[in-house]
């Protein structure tokens, strides 16, 4: 894959369907130095999968039976939305581990939403069946040329609003996003995968040589809470630094995330921020820092009912 030129193809293919979202430059959270932010979780739906939905639908012919997709939540109402927007119909996936507020967001979205018992893997094999029995075009949440272009963009759009960090942070589910940091990127800047410790199918299969099963819990489990890394994202991420941190770790980054920036964020979406304030990742000295706020989806939704 030329992955730059995909990238950038997909830039302009998303243009005027993606929103560009904010970046900050930001002391505090107990660092002692500064840190680069941006604010993806302010993406249309909640989160950055926005941006792999509408390249994805942007660069194909969709069947008349329209898109399925299995999701833990994010993804599903992306492609919910950008079907939405495109004029096509979604039947959408998702694990009961998704939970209520990612739930309603899809539902308040209008796709034909089926709640599955489980976790991700279970959504994914009845959406391969629904793919089969009706011919819809099947949008992976993470795996595909498409979808790792439109993340991609992310962090070509952060480079062209002045990113100076020599270090990105990225949280990790399947993979999906941090495989378009590393195809954009290519070594230019180093990017570290961080995932929860009961949640980390890139850091597994990094220590086995290749892609493993695991096991998915935690309190970031319905967004990163993939049981498999992605093969493209393995493949990318040969040689690259990962991290875990722990449950109480995330949940004191989201904390610190709402306290000294009133950035209302879900678990995932603190992940990275969490490698920094517990000191799975520790900096060099002098080495510039950046972060990727990547979910916003936070349960329970504090404005429902």
């Amino acid at each position: 894959m030329q992955w730059k030129a995909e990238i950038e193809a997909a830039a302009q293919r998303i243009a005027g369907h993606a929103h560009q979202t904010p970046t900050l430059t930001t002391d505090g959270y107990g660092l002692g130095y500064p840190i680069e932010l941006k604010l993806e979780h302010m993406q249309h739906t909640g989160s950055f999968k926005a941006r792999g939905a509408f390249n994805t639908l942007l660069s194909c012919d969709v069947p008349p039976a329209g898109l399925v997709a299995a999701s833990g939540g994010n993804h599903g109402a992306a492609v919910a939305f950008a079907a939405k927007a495109l004029g096509h119909t979604a039947a959408i996936f998702v694990p009961e581990m998704a939970g209520p507020s990612k739930i309603a967001l899809i539902q308040g979205i209008g796709a034909d939403l089926t709640v599955v018992p489980g976790e991700y893997a279970n959504a994914l094999t009845l959406a391969k069946t629904y793919e089969t029995e009706t011919g819809a075009m099947q949008i992976h949440a993470y795996d595909a040329p498409a979808t790792v272009a439109g993340q991609g963009t992310c962090f070509a759009e952060w480079e062209a609003q002045g990113l100076q960090a020599d270090t990105v942070l990225v949280a990790v589910g399947g993979g999906g996003l941090i495989a378009g940091a590393l195809a954009w990127f290519q070594g230019a800047r180093k990017v570290v995968a961080v995932e929860p410790e009961t949640s980390c199918a890139l850091n597994a299969a990094l220590a086995s040589g290749q892609p493993v099963d695991v096991n998915v819990s935690g309190v970031a489990a319905n967004a990163l809470g993939a049981r498999r890394i992605g093969d493209i994202c393995f493949e990318l991420a040969q040689g690259m630094e990962s991290v875990l941190v722990s449950d109480t770790a995330i949940t004191a980054a989201q904390h610190a995330l709402w306290q000294e920036r009133r950035q209302l964020v879900e678990p995932a979406g603190a992940t990275a921020l969490a490698a920094l304030m517990s000191g799975a990742y520790v900096p060099a000295p002098g080495e510039r820092v950046a972060v990727l706020v990547c979910g916003g989806n936070i349960a329970p939704d504090p404005f429902a009912g």
